[in-house]
């Protein structure tokens, strides 16, 4: 595996929920893309031991991170802390690339 990347290489579509590419995964961190389409969601929810960010490369969501609910539009860094609830939804007109960070990475 090499250790360089281009996104749009992990950029994808499904019909029925976001689409997930993983980018690298270490030991101590996960880095993936995350696409939504118009109108999907990923739901609220928590990670209790890791810290994730989103860095939105292309469209606009509506973020959610514990009680703050503000839009990010492409070039903005969202970041979530371990145990803080956070979620996504694509509420513009075109696909949400999302850059995601988590660490440690899952099953660390």
């Amino acid at each position: 595996m090499s250790n360089l990347t281009h996104y749009t290489a992990h950029v994808g579509s499904n019909p029925a929920k976001q689409f997930k590419s993983t980018l690298f995964q270490g030991e101590h961190l996960m880095l993936g893309l995350n696409c939504l389409e118009p109108g999907q969601e990923q739901h609220v929810h928590v990670h209790a031991l890791q810290d994730k960010f989103y860095f939105v490369v292309e469209g606009v969501g509506a973020f959610v991170v514990g009680d703050e609910k503000r839009s990010a539009g492409t070039g903005m860094v969202v970041w979530a802390p371990a145990g803080v609830s956070h979620g996504v939804l694509n509420n513009g007109t075109e696909r949400l690339v999302l850059l995601v960070g988590i660490a440690p990475a899952p099953g660390a």
